[in-house]
C-alpha cells in the first residue's frame, strides 16, 4: 500500500456477516473514529487484494480475515483482532498471535443474557407443557385447568439442576436458576473444581449430571474432546421426564440419539440450535413427540446488537493504551485450538 502520513492507528473492517449498521449505532461509531483511521467494509468478505492492501499498517482489524502466520508477518502493527461473528475460527495462526502479544478478542459476551432468558424459558416450557397447552387452546380442545395435560407437569423449584458447560451462558444461566433453591451441578473439564466451588455450584461428572439432575442445560462449545459425545448413553441415565435443554452448540451432541430419546418418551427436548442450519424441510425433529423447538433465535434479538460495537469500542481504547482488554472475551491460545464453531454462513 501507498505509504500514510497520518499518525493515527489504522482499523480495519471485515465483518461478514454481521452487517455495520447492526454493530454499531451512531455513537458508537463516532467513538470508533476518534480513536484512529477508519477504513470501513461492509456487505460480503474483504477481498484478498483489499487486505493486503492495509495489512502493513493495520493496528486493529474488525472482522473474521483470514490471518494464518505469512499474514501476520506482514501485518507489522497489529495489535488486536475483533471477531464479531462471536466464534474463534480455525483461520487465524492463535500461537503467532499469542506470541507476538496480538490479542484475538470475540464479542460473544453480549449473547449469554439472551440466551440464558430463552434457555430457562425453554424449560419451564417443558417442565409445564407450557407450548403444548397453548396449541391446545388454539386448536378449541383444551381442558380446563390442565386435568388431560397435566398429569406429567413438573415443577423446577428444589430440583437438582445440571450445566454442561460453564462459559459465557451458563455463568448467566446461574443467577436464574438459584431461586429455584436446588443444587446446581456443572460439568465443564476446562474450569478447576475449585474454581466451580467458589461459584457455589458442584463439581460433577457427566454421568452425575445427567443421572441426578431434572434438566440437563447443555452450554458448552464444541470441541475435538466432545463432538458427538452426549448420546443415548447419558440419555438413558436420566429420570423419565427428564429435561435436556440444547442451546449453544448442537455438535456436542449425537442428534439422532437426542430425538430418539424424546420420541420414545424417555426423556422431554428443548432444542435451539442444530447441526445443519437453516433446519432441512423434512428434518425429523419436525414430527418428533416431547419436544420444544426453536430455529436458533435464542440470542438473536435486536436490543444486544449494538452491544457488540460497545464491546469492540471499549476493549479498542484500552489497547491503544497499552492495557489489556476486559470487556470482550480473549482466545486462549491453550484451548482455542480445541474449538470446532462453524462459521456463520
Amino acid at each position: 500500500m501507498e505509504t500514510r502520513s497520518s499518525p493515527r492507528p489504522l482499523i480495519m473492517f471485515d465483518p461478514h456477516p454481521r452487517r455495520i449498521d447492526v454493530l454499531f449505532n451512531s455513537e458508537t461509531k463516532r467513538r470508533l473514529e476518534s480513536l484512529g483511521d477508519v477504513i470501513w467494509h461492509d456487505g460480503a468478505p474483504a477481498s484478498d487484494a483489499h487486505i493486503e492492501r492495509y495489512l502493513p499498517e493495520v493496528t486493529a482489524i474488525v472482522g473474521q480475515s483470514a490471518l494464518p502466520r505469512e499474514r501476520l508477518e506482514r501485518a507489522k502493527k497489529l495489535k488486536v483482532v475483533f471477531n464479531v461473528e462471536s466464534n474463534f475460527l480455525p483461520n487465524i495462526d492463535y500461537i503467532e498471535c499469542h506470541r507476538r502479544g496480538i490479542h484475538v478478542l470475540s464479542t460473544a459476551p453480549v449473547f449469554a443474557k439472551p440466551v440464558a432468558e430463552m434457555s430457562l424459558g425453554l424449560a419451564l416450557s417443558a417442565a409445564r407443557r407450557i407450548h403444548q397447552a397453548d396449541a391446545a387452546v388454539r386448536a378449541g380442545n383444551e381442558t380446563l385447568y390442565g386435568e388431560g395435560d397435566n398429569h406429567d407437569s413438573i415443577l423446577l423449584h428444589g430440583r437438582p439442576l445440571a450445566l454442561v458447560g460453564c462459559g459465557n451462558v451458563g455463568r448467566a444461566l446461574l443467577p436464574l436458576l438459584r431461586p429455584f433453591g436446588g443444587e446446581i451441578l456443572v460439568n465443564d473439564p476446562w474450569i478447576h473444581p475449585s474454581a466451580l466451588r467458589e461459584m457455589n455450584v458442584t463439581p460433577a461428572t457427566l454421568d452425575e449430571c445427567f443421572e441426578r439432575a431434572a434438566v440437563v442445560f447443555l452450554m458448552a462449545a464444541t470441541t475435538t474432546e466432545n463432538m458427538g459425545k452426549i448420546g443415548r448413553a447419558y440419555f438413558d441415565k436420566m429420570q423419565k421426564g427428564g429435561i435436556v435443554v440444547l442451546a449453544s452448540r448442537a455438535g456436542i451432541v449425537n442428534f439422532d440419539e437426542l430425538l430418539d430419546a424424546a420420541e420414545s418418551g424417555r426423556i422431554r427436548a428443548a432444542i435451539d440450535v442444530w447441526p445443519d442450519e437453516p433446519i432441512p424441510a423434512g428434518h425429523r425433529a419436525r414430527r418428533t413427540p416431547n419436544t420444544v423447538l426453536q430455529a436458533h433465535r435464542a440470542g438473536n434479538i435486536p436490543e444486544i446488537w449494538p452491544w457488540m460495537g460497545q464491546l469492540v469500542v471499549d476493549d479498542l481504547e484500552l489497547v491503544l493504551r497499552g492495557l489489556a482488554p476486559q470487556r470482550c472475551q480473549r482466545a486462549q491460545w491453550e484451548t482455542v485450538s480445541k474449538l470446532r464453531s462453524k462459521p456463520i454462513e
